[in-house]
């Protein structure tokens, strides 16, 4: 796809954030069956994904465009595969999310509350995280400092302190 970089140069780089920043949140676009992509190929890329370990990825599935280079490549991958390759690479993703989500558990944060969802309170934190807290009175437009207790699904819920 035309990088100008190698996947052991991004490796490096990603290396030196970590090293430099403490809990840097890395996500990444990937797209999955561009023509001609191999089954040896795709599972390269799963590795690689797997060992650097993004907090999330953006998975598309690869459709061709009018005009570009890549609708003209024989060896189109079929929708089923793309299908099969996309999902591998979100439950990927979600596993990454989680295990990241998991690792803030008994952490306090602080909190931009932006939103009522029924008996909570939807904010982020400072790296972006989506933290939940139940709230009687209306906390939207405030900054407050919570505990996290646990992790539902792709949410945190914490508590104001």
């Amino acid at each position: 796809m035309n990088r100008r970089y190698s996947v052991e140069e991004f490796e490096v780089i990603v290396n030196r954030l970590r090293k430099a920043y403490n809990d840097v949140i890395l996500t990444t676009d990937i797209i999955v069956g561009f023509p001609d992509e191999s089954i040896d190929e795709f599972e390269e890329t799963y590795n690689f994904l797997r060992k650097i370990n993004f907090y999330k990825m953006h998975i598309f599935k690869y459709s061709p465009r009018k005009g570009t280079k890549a609708e003209l490549m024989k060896n189109q991958i079929s929708g089923e595969i793309k299908e099969e390759r996309s999902k591998k690479l979100l439950e990927l993703s979600d596993e990454n999310e989680k295990k990241y989500l998991d690792s803030y558990i008994g952490k306090e944060e602080r909190v931009l509350f932006e939103e009522k969802d029924g008996k909570y309170y939807k904010g982020h934190t400072s790296n972006y995280l989506m933290v939940k807290v139940e709230s009687k009175v209306n906390i939207s437009n405030e900054i407050l400092k919570v505990k996290i207790k646990e992790r539902e699904n792709l949410n945190l819920i914490a508590e104001k302190m």
